[in-house]
């Protein structure tokens, strides 16, 4: 950057949402850090990582262009439909410090999209994260919450 030029501003936080045609219990059903890459077309494997403490669940996401992730599972609701969970680790290593995620569901239960879910995923990045990837991360989630509602269809489509 030249001198006199400011740096793009940007927030550190990207939420992206839709609306998933499935039931809740369709959705929800994925919504777990072992079972991404059942949906995620990004992800080639999910794996529990072994040797971590006994109360700390961490997941090894493995992507189809050979990047792995390391996430931890910081909280998970069945009675509220939420998973929380941070990068621990990133081979090779991420641009920024750390980023926390929440994907929270919601059944609708009334209207034009009665019976169907709606998906929140919100990722909070620290502050060296720089624009370019925070705006990565919006489409990477948008990809995500497509490939969620495709996998979830299926579910339905095979009567449960």
């Amino acid at each position: 950057m030249s001198s006199g030029q400011k740096p793009i501003a940007s927030t550190n936080e990207v939420i992206e949402s839709a609306v998933i045609k499935a039931p809740l219990s369709h959705v929800w059903h994925f919504i777990k850090l072992q079972e991404f890459d059942k949906f995620s077309t990004a992800i080639k494997k999910a794996e529990w990582v072994k040797g971590v403490s006994d109360d700390t669940d961490v997941v090894r996401w493995t992507y189809e262009d050979g990047n792995v992730v390391e996430v931890k599972q910081d909280e998970h609701s069945n009675l509220d439909h939420f998973i929380t969970f941070s990068v621990i680790n990133a081979e090779p290593d991420l641009p920024y410090s750390s980023v926390v995620s929440t994907i929270r569901c919601f059944a609708v239960t009334s209207g034009e999209f009665a019976d169907c879910t709606y998906v929140r995923w919100t990722s909070k990045f620290s502050s060296d994260a720089d624009i370019g990837v925070i705006e990565d991360a919006k489409y990477k989630r948008r990809d995500a919450l497509r490939d969620l509602a495709a996998a979830a269809s299926k579910i339905g489509a095979k009567g449960g």
